[in-house]
């Protein structure tokens, strides 16, 4: 079956509107499971003592922010090729839930920085690219409502995407190229993760709690904005 067949908007929002209920129910269950282990069963840091805990907030919505907007990128780079609407309509629907989840990884930062470095803010390469992270989701939601015709700002909107995607390895490797206060990965090291099992099961299932929630609200949003636009050619087909 060609993969160009999900991409036809009316098959597509039948879809969604199957998997909806499955994606919603698995992201309550994770999100249930995760903070009973973040909150109860996980033990506090040697060093760090209970305020390790902001971790299981702030590295899943790290995580998903960066894969949204890796997504989004990918979605514009198709739609240049394939010039087709649902590209678009990802974009547009998963923008503000890419923001969101910046801006709650750049609070809960600064909440946890301040009594690990002292201070609630550094222009740490790994802060300040992050904060760049949220002003490109910003700046794409604010230019593709500029315009009033869809084509011309998924154009727009699309080079803006593709251009800040050299971001995201800046993100992922500013660490290592430059000296911050930020830790190195704890994670996703050659010689294995330096976190306690007790710390990376809730860890991991509250990251896979928000990916999954964020496919769901997405999928929502881009239900939304097919009926949104369906309403707009009807509108604009009765003023003819």
């Amino acid at each position: 079956m060609p993969v160009s067949r999900f991409a036809n908007p009316g098959k597509f929002m039948r879809i969604a509107e199957l998997v909806m209920p499955w994606i919603g129910g698995i992201a309550l269950l994770l999100f249930g499971y995760g903070l009973y282990l973040a909150l109860l069963a996980s033990p506090p840091d040697e060093k760090q003592g209970e305020t390790v805990r902001i971790m299981y907030v702030h590295v899943p919505a790290a995580w998903t922010s960066l894969m949204l907007y890796s997504s989004m990128a990918l979605a514009a780079a198709i739609g240049f090729v394939a010039r087709h609407a649902l590209t678009d309509v990802f974009c547009v629907a998963a923008a503000p839930v890419g923001a969101v989840l910046t801006a709650i990884c750049l609070i809960t930062g600064s909440i946890w920085g301040e009594p690990t470095w002292g201070a609630w803010w550094v222009w740490d390469a790994r802060l300040t690219s992050v904060l760049i992270l949220f002003l490109l989701y910003c700046g794409y939601i604010l230019l593709r409502r500029s315009f009033d015709d869809h084509e011309t700002g998924s154009r727009a909107g699309s080079f803006l995407l593709l251009i800040g995607a050299v971001n995201i390895p800046i993100i992922h490797f500013s660490v290592e190229w430059w000296n911050t206060l930020h830790q190195p990965s704890s994670l996703f090291r050659r010689d294995g993760p330096s976190i306690s099992p007790d710390m990376l099961r809730p860890l991991f299932v509250m990251g896979f709690a928000y990916m999954i929630f964020a496919a769901y609200i997405v999928l929502l949003r881009m239900r939304t904005e097919l009926l949104s636009r369906r309403i707009e050619n009807v509108r604009l087909m009765d003023t003819e």
